[in-house]
């Protein structure tokens, strides 16, 4: 995978584990750090990267000590397998059966050249393999936002990755690989000549990016890959791509070890995906993984890092890549994987489903249900679901998957697109029936990643106002931020769409702030006794105010009082002497738009679980 331009890691917050996503200064990488006892574990896309952002924060030293405090441990093989010749069969002569030493040391040399020259013969098949010229190289230049002061950017940095193409002009890779883009160019097998790239979608939740490049001389003698089905256990896999290492193009090949619902570090997400034993390494991302008749059968895009196992990469399966390019076709765009918005709780005890009147053993128990999607009026607290579109759901929120298998029922609904209906069989005190719901992408509150790139902010008499996201707070750090704002950023969702959490981020020393330039990284409530619901909708009360006062309420019953009149006469000077170019974000000059439907802001927002799977500490509980 091309190199990431943050990275993402797990800590413990009040006995739970904690996501955010960060930028490193020596080696930007996205990474998701599973705490399991002593241990620490890293999910990580793999990426090469040629330079770094300059921004360092502070804590970055915590951040090397936390993934130093691993614990190491052996581990165990399964030691020598003896194999025999467990005596002959009846009727074999004696000759056959019994053969001099140097007649069996002769024919074991002639097996061992015989096996040398096959492999020779498949090198130079692979060698000469068209499949090897769709991969190309490519080479991003990333300018990711300052989170902390959001009317600029960080310094730039390069990386590179690998992508390959499709048909149609059209080439894959990782999202990660081109995050936060300026410049991306890609160069073919055996050619010097790099080519521009252009962006046309990226699906962050799946780590998918889709490019074209409009040069035609980049497409002469072209031969895009062909997508084969989902692989089988133990089936070969060859992954091809650029890594670190070299310039030329690399060949791994392994396993299939393993298929089931996996998190995708880079998006925060669970999807289907397919684990290998084949080495992935930074520069891998965006390359295909191929099987024994040349089809790809995914993309490499991140690996398990830990000092309890080894060799465990991880490629996005040819099923979510067609949803991706599916959902593109639709929409003229990404929209990205649904969601039912439900936490269930699985239905292993015998007690717990009588005492929910479920006879048989299936099901899940509804035990929150997000405001923002429609099965919010449709499902209540309590109702246990037990078949989805017709498809019986299993007491541990398993479905059946080919012969002989399961996976987590969350798989159903990742086969969905936005906009679908999914028809929910459900118990509701000891009563069978059927409801209906939409199926829409999640309502982040705090979101993982920004749209377009950049944060909105508000700078009104030197207070800057932002809304809080995880890569600001990993850029702040967590004791800067707060442990009541960090509570709400893991435990609360989205009252309606559109809400944010806004803070005061700093403010900028200046004469019409005097008192109250230490404030930084609290969240304000109301102006003028006001709820504010998002960052547009301040700005929007800041314009329309025609108090002689401008009063913020803050966290913690914190209020600040600035003139009105004389706030707004320094923003010239306060802009001048920070060398701001604005006192807003271009996004807060379109006219607000109030979607709010009346009473959604006054239902309680804050939660008794995380919002998130990769925060919940034991597998009981999980969000579809």
């Amino acid at each position: 995978m091309a190199v990431a331009v943050s990275n993402c890691y797990f800590s413990v917050l009040t006995s739970t584990v904690k996501f955010r996503s960060a930028v490193s200064a020596a080696q930007p990488s996205f990474a998701a750090s599973l705490w399991s006892g002593s241990s620490c574990h890293t999910i990580k896309p793999v990426c090469q990267s040629n330079g770094a952002a300059s921004n360092s924060r502070k804590g970055d030293k915590s951040r090397s000590e936390v993934k130093k405090e691993g614990v190491k441990k052996k581990l165990i093989g399964n030691g020598d397998v003896l194999s025999g010749g467990g005596g002959g069969k009846k009727g074999r002569s004696q000759q056959a059966a019994y053969k001099p030493f140097g007649t069996q040391r002769k024919e074991k040399k002639e097996s061992v050249a015989d096996q040398k020259e096959k492999k020779q013969a498949e090198v130079r098949n692979l060698q000469d393999a068209d499949f090897l010229n769709a991969v190309v190289k490519v080479y991003c230049t990333h300018t990711a936002p300052d989170y902390s002061l959001p009317w600029q950017k960080q310094r730039q940095f390069t990386s590179t990755g690998s992508a390959f193409m499709i048909g149609d002009g059209k080439l894959l890779t990782n999202a990660h690989c081109v995050e936060h883009y300026t410049q991306v160019k890609v160069k073919r097998r055996g050619d010097d000549t790099k080519y521009v790239a252009k962006v046309l979608a990226k699906g962050v939740d799946c780590d998918i990016a889709l490019l074209t490049v409009e040069s035609e001389e980049f497409w002469k003698g072209a031969e895009p890959l062909h997508f084969g089905s989902l692989p089988h256990l133990q089936e070969a896999v060859t992954v091809v791509g650029y890594p670190l290492g070299g310039d030329t193009i690399s060949v791994t090949k392994g396993v299939v070890s393993r298929i089931e619902v996996t998190s995708y570090a880079h998006g925060s997400s669970d999807l289907l995906g397919i684990q290998i034993d084949a080495a992935i390494n930074p520069g891998n991302s965006g390359g295909p993984a191929f099987n024994d008749q040349g089809e790809c059968i995914g993309v490499a895009f991140q690996v398990y890092r830990s000092e309890e196992a080894e060799n465990i990469g991880y490629v996005i399966p040819t099923t979510v890549v067609s949803h991706f390019l599916n959902d593109y076709e639709r929409n003229g765009k990404y929209t990205g994987f649904p969601c039912l918005g439900v936490m269930l709780q699985k239905l292993e005890n015998p007690a717990l489903r009588a005492c929910l009147k479920v006879e048989s053993v299936e099901g899940v128990l509804v035990r929150r249900v997000e405001p923002t999607c429609d099965a919010h009026n449709v499902l209540k607290e309590g109702d246990v679901i037990v078949s989805f579109d017709d498809v019986h759901v299993g007491c541990e929120g398993t479905v059946p998957f080919r012969s002989n298998e399961r996976i987590a029922f969350r798989y159903l609904i990742s086969q969905k697109f936005a906009g679908d209906v999914a028809e929910l069989g459900i118990i509701r005190a000891g009563e069978f029936m059927k409801v209906k719901a939409e199926l829409n992408p999640r309502v982040h509150l705090v979101p993982y990643h920004i749209d377009g790139g950049q944060p909105s902010y508000l700078i009104i008499a030197g207070l800057v106002f932002t809304p809080l996201s995880e890569p600001l707070i990993d850029e702040e750090c967590d004791d800067s931020i707060g442990l009541k704002l960090l509570a709400k950023a893991r435990y609360s969702l989205a009252r309606f769409k559109g809400e944010q959490i806004v803070i005061l981020s700093q403010v900028l020393a200046n004469e019409v702030n005097i008192g109250y330039e230490d404030m930084s990284n609290q969240q304000v409530l109301k102006l003028n006794g006001t709820p504010i619901k998002n960052i547009h909708h301040l700005a929007h009360l800041v314009d329309s105010c025609k108090h002689k006062y401008l009063v913020f309420e803050f966290e913690d019953n914190y209020i600040t009082v600035l003139e009105r009149e004389g706030a707004l006469a320094s923003s010239t000077s306060i802009l001048k002497d920070y060398g701001i170019p604005a006192e807003r974000s271009s996004d807060l000059l379109e006219p607000y738009v109030d979607s709010v439907v009346d009473g959604q802001a006054d239902q309680e927002d804050l939660g008794d679980s995380p919002v998130s799977n990769l925060e919940i500490g034991f597998d009981g509980l999980i969000w579809a």
